[in-house]
């Protein structure tokens, strides 16, 4: 038994050093080490099967990280932190900068955050591994400072992510369901408890409160056919009974679940895909890689981007949990068809406003502001999930998709959509105006 297993140990060894020879010769482009720990970080919140809002804080401050980190090689770029609300001040040696490689300092500033949020800490410290083969070309005393400068980054990032509520949030009693018309209830077909139930208490990165962009107040809910709402209502029950193909496309392209339950007689399985922030990441990625951009501009449009798409979850999280407005499917199988399912799976959580919807004006708010109004691209980020893409004129045109993808899969009002785009336009102008000007 004792030689199998040394000689199993030995096979072992002998993989990890071929696959750490390889990883030397294999270097990536350092211009393009953001893009490589964007995918790694993505991977794992796939793998760890993370809710939005919590994915949304894992890209926040791991890009962060990168872009406070990559900062001092450009003499030009401001610091976010000063601007931001939490976070002590971060000042560089410069009698040290000389012999500091910012590249490797940010990619591992990224990943020290990184690991310190995920679940599954072992797949972060793989690629950290690979970035020390990455970089082993350093002088010793580059790497030693750069590692320095990573740490100090890093640890002022996640003092701020230790202070901004989500502990506490964890302890927080569940979101209570009562059987009351128009209020939201658990879902078909797992009737899930309501997820993140207390995010609005998490500390926004810049604004002032999770209450500061309120939108209007959705439609009441009132079945009288000359309502506002019973019209929304009925717009949508036909809408999901004449869907083309496209808008089939479309709202399967957009969904971004990353847990959709499958249902196949007693036989239940999941299919796991990327979250909403993981997609707007990844559009950031293909954008930065069409573009002539700087690396520190390429940072700046991660980290702003996705410190928006923070605020953006907090705020509508807490028009949702105030609001608590019934899912299309419960008042549509009371009152129109027992048996009716929205062409997506409803997300467990109140209607309005659309989530989706306000992180995603709010993403395109900001990469227009960097990548510029028309750029187009072809979206490509669901081919290894899906095997779809598609292309679009412009970083508002995916957003405006995005919006009316949740009506086509019947899991929105049109007041939530729309209400819930201007929600996440006013965010992302606010921290354009905060964080450019």
């Amino acid at each position: 038994m004792m030689k199998t297993f040394q000689y199993y140990k030995l096979i072992l060894l002998l993989l990890f050093f071929t696959a750490c020879k390889q990883s030397k010769v294999k270097r990536i482009n350092e211009d393009h080490i953001q893009f490589f720990c964007e995918e790694k970080l993505t991977n794992v919140i796939v793998h760890d099967i993370n809710t939005p809002p919590v994915a949304a804080r894992m890209y926040a401050y791991s890009n962060l990280a990168f872009y406070e980190a990559l900062r001092p090689a450009y003499p030009e770029a401001i610091s976010f932190l000063t601007r931001l609300k939490g976070f002590d001040t971060l000042v560089a040696d410069n009698d040290k900068s000389a012999q500091v490689n910012y590249s490797y300092a940010a990619a591992l500033a990224f990943m020290n955050v990184a690991e310190s949020l995920v679940f599954s800490k072992d797949s972060i410290r793989v690629v950290k591994d690979s970035l020390d083969f990455q970089y082993e070309y350093l002088d010793k005393s580059v790497i030693e400072q750069s590692i320095s400068w990573a740490n100090q980054v890093s640890a002022v990032i996640l003092k701020r992510a230790s202070q901004d509520g989500y502990k506490i949030t964890r302890g927080m009693p569940k979101f209570s369901v009562y059987k009351e018309r128009g209020i939201w209830q658990q879902t078909p077909p797992d009737y899930e408890e309501a997820i993140e139930p207390n995010w609005r208490y998490i500390k926004p990165l810049l604004m002032d409160s999770a209450a500061q962009f309120k939108p209007v107040r959705p439609p009441a809910y009132d079945l009288n056919k000359n309502s506002q709402y019973y019209k929304e209502l009925n717009e949508l029950y036909l809408m999901s009974l004449n869907l083309t193909d496209e808008q089939k496309q479309i709202a399967k392209f957009w969904d971004d679940n990353p847990f959709v339950s499958e249902h196949k007689g007693h036989f239940t399985y999941a299919t796991k895909k990327t979250t909403p922030v993981g997609h707007w990441m990844g559009i950031i990625g293909i954008l930065g890689k069409q573009s002539k951009l700087k690396p520190i501009e390429i940072a700046k449009a991660y980290a702003m981007a996705s410190a928006a798409v923070f605020d953006g979850f907090i705020s509508t999280w807490e028009e949702k949990f105030t609001s608590k407005t019934v899912r299309p499917i419960t008042v549509i199988r009371e009152q129109f068809n027992s048996e009716w399912n929205a062409f997506l799976q409803t997300p467990p959580f109140p209607e309005y406003t659309s989530g989706h919807s306000v992180i995603s004006a709010a993403a395109a708010t900001v990469l227009s502001s960097i990548f510029g109004d028309q750029t187009p691209f072809r979206d490509t980020v669901e081919l290894k999930y899906l095997g779809m893409e598609r292309s679009f004129p412009s970083i508002n045109a995916a957003a405006n998709e995005v919006s009316i993808s949740r009506m086509y899969g019947g899991i929105h009002y049109r007041s939530a959509v729309e209400n819930g785009q201007k929600q996440g336009q006013t965010i992302g102008n606010y921290f354009i105006q905060k964080l450019q000007k």
